[in-house]
């Protein structure tokens, strides 16, 4: 199977930022890039439009990066338009960033809670989440989703652990709808 875009760029990319030395500088520029990127509607725009052609796309790279994130960084961007990847380009520094988390044990977890947390209870989390994984410290993003009622979701990578209200019910309710009295059936 065919290693995906993000994978083979991201790859090349964590290799080059390790043999250098410049895993903390590519990744400040990754995570600036996809700010710019996804910040910019007319940027993403003019790199995928058909009647702009791929010299004034690189050229547009130059202007836009040049000066302000490293020769290498530019050279991936340039190489993604070559390549006709350049709409991967946030996949891409996204897989980066996953690549130096892991090899800096850092972690990214996503929790959700029926409220805004305090100061207090974010560090909570957070001190458990270290005790209680592999991790030497975590990126934290946190969300307000009323709709859990109570509890809170937390997912780090491909796992999740849901302890909400919303979640306890829908499993208790479906516990439920699963018994079935027959007819004419009491309970002792």
């Amino acid at each position: 199977m065919a290693k995906l875009v993000s994978n083979v760029y991201g790859d090349a990319l964590f290799e080059l930022a390790v043999e250098t030395g410049k895993v903390d500088d590519f990744l400040n520029e990754a995570q600036g890039v996809i700010e710019v990127v996804k910040s910019n509607d007319g940027f993403s725009q003019m790199m995928n439009h058909p009647k702009i052609n791929k010299e004034e796309k690189l050229q547009i790279i130059d202007d836009v990066f040049k000066g302000r994130v490293s020769n290498e960084m530019v050279g991936l961007l340039r190489m993604l338009e070559e390549k006709d990847h350049i709409k991967d380009i946030v996949e891409v520094l996204n897989y980066f960033i996953d690549r130096v988390f892991d090899f800096k044990k850092i972690g990214r977890a996503f929790v959700s809670t029926p409220f805004e947390l305090t100061d207090a209870q974010k560090s909570d989390v957070e001190k458990r989440l270290l005790q209680t994984t592999e991790y030497s410290s975590f990126v934290m993003d946190y969300t307000v989703d009323p709709d859990l009622i109570g509890g809170m979701v937390i997912r780090i990578k491909d796992r999740v652990i849901d302890s909400s209200v919303k979640t306890q019910i829908s499993k208790l309710s479906h516990e439920l709808s699963n018994i079935q009295l027959k007819v004419g059936e009491c309970a002792p």
